[in-house]
């Protein structure tokens, strides 16, 4: 089974996030900012991270920064799904080692194809 951390400061986010990637089989383990993310990701290294950029604490780029230099969680793909959607945004949001850009609102299987896509890389 596909294992996910998604990661986003609004629960409603992070519950409908949730619900749709456990109708498609996967474990979803949820954080509410990166600093939490953080403390989850020392404890299991996902299939793949989910992450909201605006987020106190800790930010997405931050997370995202924290994740690719970090050696046990360097090649977890790092999907960013926010609605910062200039496209300096998706610039930065992809300097910082994400795999993918999504904004919100984003359509349903766009993420699921995103997910499917970046997990035949990694395998």
């Amino acid at each position: 089974m596909v294992k996910v951390l998604v990661v986003d400061d609004s629960p409603m986010v992070l519950e409908m996030v949730s619900a749709h990637l456990k109708q498609h089989g996967m474990e979803v383990t949820e954080a509410n900012n990166g600093a939490e993310a953080v403390e989850k990701l020392k404890a299991f290294t996902p299939d793949l991270v989910v992450t909201d950029v605006v987020m106190p604490q800790m930010n997405g780029y931050e997370l995202c920064r924290w994740i690719k230099n970090n050696a046990s969680t360097k090649d977890v793909p790092v999907i960013m799904c926010t609605t910062k959607s200039e496209e300096f945004d998706k610039y930065w949001g992809m300097k910082q080692g994400a795999d993918a850009y999504l904004t919100k609102p984003y359509h349903p299987p766009e993420l699921i194809k995103t997910i499917k896509q970046l997990l035949s890389q990694v395998k």
